[in-house]
């Protein structure tokens, strides 16, 4: 099962409205999925990644978040950039070391942004800070599914 990932403020493939951005305020859109609560054990977990494989230097890092409750089916606009958030999520550093949410924020032309979510078999024992790398090799044979949305950015 390839599960679903949508976001109320734009369409997959669509521009993010720079709000979202750093032109913007620089808050995480909010996101949903689609998920059967059968597919997650009760000691199971969320993890999501959002990167820009557009940027000069490498595939850009805006959010590492994981240890998302299995009964999460969606996040809120504006995550706080925090290390650990109420539901007992961590968030992990982002490529300009910050924890938390950044948004788009290409130096020209038109970049893709994915969002992916990955439901897990376990909750990872990993600290807050924790980079995209770290998070992909922790998650190594614990992926249940996953899904993403894909954006669009372009700097005015």
């Amino acid at each position: 099962m390839v599960m679903k990932v949508s976001s109320t403020a734009f369409d997959d493939g669509q521009p993010i409205p720079p709000k979202y951005s750093c032109e913007g305020s620089n808050i995480s859109p909010p996101l949903n999925w689609n998920l059967s609560r059968l597919l997650i054990p009760d000691e199971g977990s969320m993890a999501i990644i959002c990167d820009d494989p557009d940027a000069p230097g490498g595939t850009w890092i805006h959010w590492v978040i994981f240890n998302l409750p299995p009964e999460t089916s969606s996040l809120p606009e504006m995550v706080m950039p925090r290390e650990q958030l109420e539901n007992g999520a961590k968030q992990g550093a982002n490529s300009w070391g910050n924890i938390g949410y950044s948004g788009p924020c290409p130096p020209s032309g038109t970049h893709r942004y994915y969002f992916k979510v990955y439901v897990l078999d376990t909750k990872l024992d990993l600290p807050a800070g924790t980079t995209k790398g770290e998070l992909l090799k922790a998650m190594e044979n614990h992926v249940l599914d996953e899904g993403q949305l894909r954006g669009t950015y372009t700097r005015k």
